[in-house]
């Protein structure tokens, strides 16, 4: 089963396209949904979207990661494609259900999630969906169209009803329901495409062991990831309330919409890594790499040394002048989105289509344990602000182990390929642009438009500028 693929650069610009969505819908909503909750509002839904994030982790036990993987390999044979996709499947349902009685458990025990017990049951439904829709299958055979299409017209219904639902202050639960609305709408849509991709029908000689280890490497990888990156928000809602929650997350939130972009164009390799890496096309897989690496660098260096200018500004667009705690958060994590993007290629898109799952665990493990201590440490006393420091330290440390284990395994840097020395310099010498533009206008869209344009007119002369002085670029 043989079939001509799409074009790498189509992926990623239908990606980008997907992500663009996915961040511009939440931003949309943001700024009502945050006057209209208030602080309080906000934070129960992001606690209650932690929490889900955790059991929802257990639930896929690594196989968002491994699927893609495992079915890239066997996608052009579609009587192996089958087979694999079923033996995950199954694996999939079962786990979600030891899961399920877990949850049920944790709800009925523990008093602060009781308190929250309906808008984590309604939030929880995206657990069954995420087993039996097999996204992994769609992003394996590389179906970026058909993802993006789908995911931009779910995302869209749920934006019409956030604005036409959410009314009031008790309205949580409604808009904890409407934020997984799109996914959960996907997954059901991805049981009717399935059969054209695969065969329904029960095939011979099952083999779920095989599954098993590799599962288990990635999984005890997307557990201490899903630690370090939700254990602040946890900890801020325990030790502090919702309250400083709700602070904490505006700033989180606008942090994770500039990973999904950076992150975006990088994130569509890992099928065609394994398949390059599998057949041995290493100087395909080497160049995909060198010129996905210098693209993240571009958008997220300038990007964060923006924002982290703006924030006051974006702070009171988004979510008002009550959030204006959120300022300082914002500040101190934006430079995460940078180690997340270099950690993410480092790790998710080389070392493991390589085979070396336990470096990207044992790192993932390294940041879980830095980030709980630091959290315990700096949470009661700085707040939202303190668990921001833990979260920009944890990924500092995660990115400086996985370029160490990028350079054994390979035996050269990440970086051999590329330089980000005129990009970080070109990046942070342009920030004071934007304060000029800060008083052009009373209107704070147009002042944020206007700083922005600055900032991106000085960023491009100076990377021209290095690129003909040194030619630190010319590579890529």
């Amino acid at each position: 089963m043989t079939e001509r693929r799409p074009s790498i650069k189509l992926n990623m610009a239908l990606n980008v396209l997907l992500t663009i969505a996915s961040i511009l819908f939440p931003l949309i909503t943001l700024p009502y949904v945050t006057r209209v909750l208030e602080p309080d509002g906000i934070g129960k839904v992001y606690f209650a979207s932690s929490v889900i994030a955790l059991f929802s982790m257990l639930a896929e036990m690594g196989i968002p990661v491994y699927g893609i993987r495992a079915c890239a390999r066997v996608r052009d044979d579609r009587a192996a494609l089958t087979k694999t996709a079923h033996e995950i499947l199954v694996i999939n349902l079962i786990t979600c259900a030891a899961v399920y009685a877990a949850f049920a458990v944790s709800v009925a025990a523990v008093p602060r999630l009781y308190s929250d017990k309906t808008i984590l049951i309604i939030m929880s439904s995206g657990m069954l969906l995420n087993a039996v829709g097999a996204e992994w299958l769609f992003k394996a055979l590389e179906k970026y169209r058909y993802i993006t299409i789908r995911t931009i017209i779910f995302k869209a219904v749920a934006l019409i009803g956030i604005f036409a639902l959410v009314k009031e202050k008790d309205d949580y639960i409604i808009y904890g329901g409407l934020t997984i609305f799109a996914a959960a709408a996907s997954n059901l849509v991805n049981l009717c495409e399935l059969r054209r991709h695969i065969d329904l029908h029960i095939c011979s000689g099952y083999s779920f062991v095989r599954h098993i280890r590799p599962m288990l490497v990635i999984f005890m990888m997307v557990v201490a990831t899903a630690v370090y990156t939700n254990i602040d928000m946890l900890f801020l809602g325990m030790m502090k309330g919702d309250a400083e929650a709700g602070l904490y997350g505006v700033s989180v939130k606008i942090k994770l919409g500039m990973v999904n972009l950076v992150t975006a164009a990088s994130a569509v390799l890992l099928p065609r890594m394994s398949y390059y890496l599998d057949r041995g096309h290493l100087k395909e897989a080497g160049t995909l790499i060198d010129k996905t690496l210098t693209a993240v660098c571009m958008v997220s260096f300038p990007s964060v040394c923006c924002l982290i200018m703006l924030a006051p500004e974006c702070i009171e667009l988004l979510a008002g002048s009550e959030f204006e705690g959120a300022v300082l958060p914002m500040r101190i994590i934006m430079p995460a989105v940078i180690f997340i993007g270099i950690s993410n290629i480092a790790g998710m898109q080389k070392l493991i289509p390589m085979g070396h799952e336990s470096s990207v665990t044992g790192a993932a493990w390294t940041g879980a344990a830095v980030d709980i201590v630091l959290n315990t440490l700096l949470i009661p006393e700085f707040a939202s602000a303190g668990a921001a420091a833990a979260t920009l330290i944890t990924e500092l440390t995660v990115m400086i182990f996985l370029l160490r284990a990028v350079k054994k395994a390979d035996g050269k840097s990440l970086f051999s390929g590329t330089s980000i020395a005129g990009i970080a310099i070109a990046a942070v010498l342009a920030m004071p642009a934007c304060i000029p533009a800060s008083g052009i206008s009373p209107a704070l869209p147009l002042r944020i438009f206007a700083s922005g344009c600055c900032y991106l007119a000085v960023y491009i002369i100076l990377i021209l500028l290095i690129w003909r002085r040194n030619g630190l670029l010319r590579r890529n």
